[in-house]
């Protein structure tokens, strides 16, 4: 059963720049599709971008069009969110996750994901 990781939350100031990476615990054979989510402490979860197995295809929510990007490198099994002109509101705890897409698509609900890392947490300070 595949598990995933998350890395490189932290700290940092408003304006600022930080790197998220998700890689899985174990060994991976089929394509996945992959997402990132995160949620601020007193709120639900939320979607924040997704990206499909070739990387061809992303998806943002609003808030951060423009700011965040999602990209892959499949041969480290990897996938990253680099965000950047981080906002005090960007402050939550970042879940990366994956669900096997035998038809190369992308999914943007929570529900639609089976694989989920523990999180990292990102805190934007002003």
């Amino acid at each position: 059963q595949v598990q995933l990781v998350e890395s490189g939350g932290g700290l940092v100031q408003a304006g600022g720049s930080l790197r998220l990476s998700c890689t899985p615990s174990g060994r991976t054979f089929s394509p996945y599709a992959h997402g990132w989510f995160r949620q601020a402490p007193g709120k639900e979860r939320e979607f924040v971008a997704a990206i499909n197995w070739s990387g061809g295809i992303t998806s943002y929510t609003d808030s951060v069009k423009g700011r965040f990007t999602i990209s892959r490198d499949n041969a480290k099994n990897t996938v990253y969110l680099q965000m950047n002109s981080l906002k005090p509101e960007d402050t939550a705890v970042y879940y990366c996750a994956a669900e096997p897409t035998p038809t190369g698509g992308i999914m943007l609900r929570e529900y639609e994901y089976d694989y989920w890392g523990q999180g990292t947490q990102v805190t934007v300070s002003s």
